[in-house]
């Protein structure tokens, strides 16, 4: 039987009494990737957020690596890992500094290694001395990427992580993480609103619109439930029946 290392039941967040998350019910399974796709202000940041323990939920339960994340919170980050085009790195650290130091966090072994495999897997050896204050937000990317990887996570929570990234760079990222996923069974939960990507990456999709979801499955069956050629071609179906972004 396939493990299941993420469960969500019943997932709500309000804020000020706007329902950004509304009773979402979804699992992953080991070594699956599966994507969350939605418009802006779906709720895919909140959801994530949530997974990671940055914001306590206001209803409902999440279950990773079979435990509740509530009350193994720290066991359970020591496990995952996160990287996201939108999150800063600390300014004043060069790249091999800042790598370093969530290394120690993260009580990778033989760390030296580890931050030298990195650096040459994601094109950044080169700026390894550089303050991450003058990078470009590509090369950031990059660093936020090789961070994720540093301990080896068995859920890796990736939010658009080629958004920044040149053509070249991006398919590279998307081949590794695929190797990655294939090599050690490493569950990704993946957000992007970049459809070809999704429907090159997921093993299974679930759409959010307005704190709910509104489809889920492989790419294809979702493709041909909402008639679509495309999964951007399901997406603009989705909004305009649910009435825009939000």
């Amino acid at each position: 039987m396939t493990e299941r290392v993420v469960e969500v039941r019943g997932l709500t967040k309000v804020f000020n009494g706007f329902k950004a998350v509304d009773g979402i019910s979804f699992e992953v399974m080991k070594g699956e990737i599966l994507g969350i796709l939605g418009p802006n202000g779906a709720g895919k940041t909140t959801t994530m957020h949530m997974l990671l323990g940055l914001t306590t939920p206001t209803a409902g339960d999440i279950r990773i690596l079979g435990m509740d994340l509530r009350r193994n919170r720290e066991e359970i980050l020591s496990r995952v890992n996160f990287s996201s085009s939108y999150v800063s790195l600390p300014y004043s650290l060069t790249v091999r500094e800042n790598l370093t130091v969530f290394s120690r966090l993260y009580g990778v072994r033989g760390r030296r290694k580890k931050i030298a495999e990195l650096l040459d897997v994601f094109g950044i050896e080169e700026i390894k001395n550089e303050p991450t204050r003058r990078l470009s937000s590509g090369q950031i990317t990059r660093v936020s990427l090789a961070k994720a990887l540093l301990n080896d996570p068995e859920v890796l929570f990736l939010d658009e992580p080629t958004a920044s990234l040149d053509p070249d760079m991006a398919d590279r990222t998307r081949k590794l993480l695929k190797r990655f996923n294939r090599e050690r069974a490493l569950s990704i939960l993946y957000t992007s609103h970049n459809m070809q990507e999704m429907e090159e990456m997921c093993d299974r999709i679930i759409f959010l619109d307005r704190g709910r979801i509104v489809a889920s499955g492989g790419p294809a069956e979702i493709m041909a439930e909402f008639s679509g050629a495309t999964l951007e071609e399901v997406f603009l179906k989705i909004a305009r029946k649910d009435g825009g972004a939000g």
